[in-house]
């Protein structure tokens, strides 16, 4: 069995997966459902996180799959604790999310978000958002109930932390040396986390590239496309990763 790790919790992929890998998902620190802690937010504790958690569990070395702010958090337990890290599928990330005036203010304003829910305003900041969200895609509708109560289980600090660590991280100067088989998943209308930036993760991994025509909404908008680019992205992973395998490590094959 191949072990596939989930960085962002997108349920309507794991059954799709389920059938052949097993699936482990967490919640990142201060999101969803995530641990709560009194130290300042960062994406190297969430990597670690990660760690202890395949430690526990004995699960690695295992497939990361990344999505987003996971991308960042899948790098990083790569470089961390490389033993853990068979291979690497990043969907919709970058290198660094900091170089243009846009990213760097989108960052900033998570600090004004933050006072706003700090002084109650949280409720219908989170109401505007959603009704904004499924004006520009109606089916999302069917998901507005799940959607709201995952933003309210975030905390205010620490979402707005998670988007300074976004704002500091740069993996430009490493990422090239990981030398694990990768995957990128680019999603070409993205209007987050620009196509560009994610062919410059893909070119730094030396990654095998496959290209959908979404916005970063992906996972619920178009979600059993999503779900088959990710299952053909994780195979396709699988494959490298049996390849690259040292002579003392296990090979690995799909259920």
């Amino acid at each position: 069995m191949v072990t596939a790790w989930w960085m962002r919790r997108v349920a309507p992929v794991y059954a799709q997966l389920a059938s052949s890998y097993r699936v482990i998902a967490l919640d990142l620190r201060g999101h969803g459902r995530g641990m709560r802690s009194t130290e300042p937010f960062s994406l190297e504790d969430c990597a670690d996180d990660a760690a202890a958690l395949l430690d526990q569990l004995g699960a690695d070395p295992v497939i990361v799959v990344g999505y987003s702010m996971g991308g960042p958090v899948g790098l990083l337990l790569a470089r961390r604790h490389p033993s853990k890290v068979a291979a690497l599928v990043m969907q919709a990330t970058a290198l660094e999310w900091r170089q243009a005036a846009r990213e760097r203010m989108v960052w900033r304003l998570l600090s004004v978000l933050e006072v706003g829910l700090r002084l109650g305003t949280g409720a219908g900041f989170v109401e505007r958002v959603l009704r904004q969200a499924i004006d520009e895609a109606p089916e999302l509708d069917v998901f507005r109930p799940w959607l709201a109560a995952e933003f309210r289980r975030g905390l205010a600090r620490e979402l707005a932390d998670a988007g300074r660590a976004l704002s500091r991280y740069d993996a430009q100067p490493w990422a090239g040396q990981l030398g694990l088989p990768a995957v990128t998943l680019i999603t070409t209308s993205d209007r987050l986390v620009r196509p560009s930036k994610q062919r410059e993760l893909a070119e730094a991994l030396h990654a095998h590239v496959i290209e959908v025509d979404a916005d970063h909404d992906l996972p619920l908008v178009k979600s059993d496309e999503y779900a088959r680019l990710t299952k053909l992205a994780i195979d396709t992973a699988a494959v490298a990763a049996d390849r690259h395998a040292p002579a003392d490590r296990p090979t690995w094959h799909v259920n």
